[in-house]
């Protein structure tokens, strides 16, 4: 059994975690049937219940390294372990709202556990959960952690530790079930604040982790609506997901303290239900959104996001479609022209303008138009490796299967879709297209901008560049002198088949000398030449 303390020492915050997570366990079932709120999807208890586990993994995993010593950790390094643990293990809006709670705590408690400052803690954790919220709103968790804290400041004074987290139990409790006279969702089904009633969970295993006993009395939920009620419609329209965004997407991202408040800005205007927690350079991003790639692309462009999950909200519900029969691919392509060849082949194209790359929703939008139960994914451009994956994620949650092959170039798409066999299984067929990509060298040609330094030396502005596998190999005046030294220098590793894709201006005779060039030196290789149409680079080129 515990025992009471005059402040929260280590082995209080270890039995805090262990206690919060056996009632989480208890009462997440009951949590899940009431959770209408941001979006009636049933799992606010279980994402709270895998947010503590993530804590008080991280607390006994800081005991165990004490386990050789004499010594236990000190309250600092337990309460900062439970704030790093909730925060990388968060899951859903609640247990992202629930992390930030105990990080606000964590910050205070780091410097002192006695009965002071643990209603300091609370009132820190409650205005921080708030304020990394977008939109609060009231007769949610925020409320309750509000309340809690503001019933444990009223004995705050020469109060010891038990009475403190007790008056903040009964505080939130007191709250709790006036949720649904604040929310009117909660009021038209019957039901209290499915996160705030994890809080009071959490809050009693408090009051029994520093007073030696549970809460004398446990907290009773009104009777809850039958979950298929709540899903038939009881939540109108405006507060449920039928109107509202079809993705959850959480993710963990490094970052620095401004690139996340631009990264807040674009996200709130992506979607609602937006929580951003953490803090020196390590944060957990939750927001609801309809373009899921967007908002993981938002991260990629304010740091290192990882742990990306995106989850789909009902989503044979929200966007009905036939149902499909085939397998597909979808290509980004550099040119009008090349779009054409490869929809001759049966691919479902994306136009990449020059100085304008897709964003993730195109791709999406592609890989949906394509109509399959199985797509692969040709991005063509080793800097959309990150938008052609939020892609491929975004609709892997609406359940499409989708392969994405990483070709870094136009000509690696082409090798890839030239094998594309649809009869043959999905695995096989993505086997063989990527042994093709991966087979072909790339190359192209492009006009330097500006005097620079290269791999190959100094160019000076209106040089042509010879590019190899994305770096600079040849520097040369005009377009026919280079092109005729790129292909040396790629066939001098061998080769069967030269791929020549020709921009808008350029002209047939260029690819008539290069022809004759490969005809003439290597005579095992052949050439096959393609418009590309507007395009970038005037050449590219692809060895295979």
């Amino acid at each position: 059994m515990p025992q009471t303390a005059d402040d929260l020492d280590a082995v209080a915050v270890r039995t805090w975690c262990s206690l919060a997570l056996d009632a989480l366990g208890r009462e997440r079932e009951a949590i899940d049937a009431i959770n209408v709120y941001p979006v009636a999807d049933g799992d606010t208890g279980t994402n709270l219940y895998l947010t503590v586990e993530s804590a008080a993994a991280a607390v006994e995993a800081v005991f165990a390294a004490h386990e050789t010593g004499t010594s236990v950790p000190s309250t600092a390094d337990a309460v900062r372990a439970m704030a790093h643990g909730a925060l990388i293990g968060a899951r859903g809006n609640s247990g992202t709202i629930l992390a930030q709670l105990l990080r606000g705590m964590a910050e205070v408690l780091g410097e002192g556990a006695e009965a002071g400052r643990l209603c300091l803690a609370l009132t820190r954790a409650a205005v921080s959960a708030r304020e990394a919220v977008a939109h609060p709103v009231e007769g949610t968790v925020l409320t309750v952690a509000a309340e809690a804290a503001a019933a444990a400041e009223r004995v705050a004074d020469g109060a010891g530790a038990p009475a403190v987290v007790r008056a903040a139990y009964e505080g939130a409790r007191a709250a709790l079930d006036a949720t649904p006279g604040q929310l009117a969702v909660l009021g038209r089904a019957g039901v209290v604040d499915a996160g705030g009633r994890g809080l009071v969970a959490v809050l009693g295993a408090l009051v029994e982790a520093v007073s030696g006993r549970a809460p004398e009395r446990a907290y009773e939920a009104p009777a809850a609506p039958a979950p298929a009620a709540l899903a038939a419609g009881d939540c109108p329209a405006a507060d449920g997901p039928q109107d509202g965004p079809a993705f959850e997407v959480i993710y963990l991202l490094e970052a620095g303290d401004q690139a996340v408040e631009r990264l807040r800005t674009r996200l709130d205007g992506l979607g609602d239900s937006l929580v951003v927690v953490g803090g020196d350079g390590l944060w957990n991003v939750h927001v609801h959104v309809n373009d899921a790639g967007a908002a993981v692309e938002a991260g990629v462009e304010a740091g290192r996001p990882y742990r990306i999950r995106i989850t789909h909200f009902a989503a044979d519900r929200l966007h009905p479609r036939p149902e499909p029969a085939q397998r597909a691919v979808v290509v980004v392509v550099p040119g009008d022209g090349l779009g054409g060849l490869c929809a001759e082949a049966g691919a479902t194209t994306v136009l990449a303008r020059p100085g304008e790359p897709p964003a993730s929703g195109e791709l999406v939008d592609a890989i949906r138009r394509a109509h399959a139960r199985e797509v692969v994914l040709l991005p063509n451009d080793g800097d959309l490796r990150h938008t052609a994956a939020a892609a491929a994620e975004q609709a892997r949650a609406e359940g499409i299967r989708v392969a994405l092959i990483p070709t870094r170039a136009a000509v690696q798409g082409i090798a890839a879709l030239a094998v594309h066999e649809p009869d043959r299984s999905f695995d096989e067929d993505v086997v063989a297209m990527t042994a093709a990509a991966g087979a072909t060298r790339y190359a192209e040609l492009t006009v330097a901008e500006r005097q620079s330094w290269t791999m190959a030396g100094i160019c000076q502005a209106g040089d042509i560049l010879g590019l190899i596998d994305g770096d600079v190999a040849v520097i040369g005046e005009d377009v026919p002198e280079t092109a005729r030294k790129v292909l040396d220098r790629m066939l001098a590793a061998g080769g069967e088949l030269v791929t020549l894709v020709l921009g808008e201006d350029v002209p047939d005779t260029l690819a008539d000398t290069l022809e004759e060039h490969v005809r003439e030196g290597y005579l095992a290789v052949d050439t096959v030449v393609y418009r590309g149409g507007h395009q970038c680079a005037p050449l590219l080129i692809g060895v295979e």
